[in-house]
């Protein structure tokens, strides 16, 4: 009964999304064609709905892979300061005044340099933390993210005007865009990361109990895990290169996925995605439905969701 509420309501909220905004849309001259309804909708709001869902899965998935190859039920790109690693990446290129190299936005690559950074230190620190608990890593992902936050403040204070204008954007989270590039680039890494997960996701299943049952079965698991790995922090700083950081989906729709459906590992993959998606196009669509003369930044409905959502984990956990 849960589970067809939950959807049911996310499916609502779905249906009335293009229609929450600050410029109303009328219905009556919605189909026709060159219509100011039919250019808001087409130019505006449909890119930004598919690309809130596309965004929400990419994440849920990421905070998924991180879950199972940490074995910890609170890690994610968030939480672990990938994100915020990416965010630095950005901004580092923002203020440095780089365009395009190589054909790529230099946003995008520094934000994937940052987040592979933040992964590989990661997976470093790791191996001294093996007969440690798992919360010691969660820690230094934290620890992290406070450094970073602290170098992006020193951008800040170095920044122009504009640049800082600019910078400020990835540090809250934003949606907003305009026709279907930024929609395609966030496709394309989604669909890479949705793709290799399934194809691996009965040998993630096994390495989610031990790295020995794993190579038990003749799994490389270094390999599997640096691919993985690698291949969620290009998703990630992609990502966020062009929305921003956006937390607490990657913490949030694993654990809900769980509640609903008692199976294994390899058979939540696609109902995270889209569970994910559906998730944030809802906070999004509340960002929309409250905006007056301004935007609420979505990374601030996801904060205030899942910060209290983080806070019932951990006293969970504990009991």
């Amino acid at each position: 009964m849960i589970k067809f509420f939950v959807w049911g309501l996310l499916l609502l909220i779905a249906f009335v999304s293009p229609f929450a905004g600050t410029a109303s849309l009328d219905y009556n001259t919605l189909f026709e064609s060159g219509s100011l309804s039919q250019r808001i909708f087409l130019e505006l709001r449909l890119p930004r709905i598919l690309l809130a869902f596309v965004a929400g899965g990419t994440l849920a998935l990421a905070g998924l892979l991180f879950q199972t190859l940490f074995r910890n039920s609170l890690m994610t790109p968030f939480t672990l300061g990938v994100s915020g690693g990416a965010v630095l990446g950005a901004g580092i290129s923002i203020k440095l005044g780089l365009g395009l190299i190589l054909g790529i936005s230099a946003v995008s690559i520094f934000g994937f340099a940052g987040a592979l950074f933040t992964v590989v230190l990661l997976i470093i620190l790791s191996r001294y933390l093996k007969r440690a608990e798992q919360e010691s890593l969660l820690l230094l992902g934290i620890a992290l993210s406070f450094f970073y936050t602290s170098a992006l403040m020193v951008i800040f204070y170095l920044s122009s005007f504009t640049e800082t204008a600019t910078i400020m954007r990835f540090t809250m989270g934003s949606l907003s865009i305009v026709g279907y590039e930024s929609l395609s680039a966030v496709s394309i890494i989604a669909a890479a990361l949705l793709t290799v997960l399934w194809l691996k996701r009965f040998e993630l299943q096994i390495l989610a109990i031990s790295d020995e049952q794993a190579s038990l079965k003749g799994i490389n698991t270094t390999k599997l895990t640096y691919t993985l790995l690698t291949i969620t922090s290009l998703a990630i700083g992609v990502l966020v290169s062009l929305t921003g950081p956006i937390g607490f989906i990657g913490l949030i729709i694993p654990h809900m996925i769980k509640k609903l459906y008692q199976k294994s590992m390899s058979e939540l993959i696609f109902p995270v995605f889209v569970l994910g998606g559906f998730f944030l196009l809802a906070c999004d669509t509340l960002t929309r439905y409250f905006s007056t003369a301004s935007e609420i930044p979505i990374g601030v409905i996801t904060a205030l969701i899942g910060g209290p959502f983080f806070i019932y984990l951990i006293i969970s956990k504990q009991r």
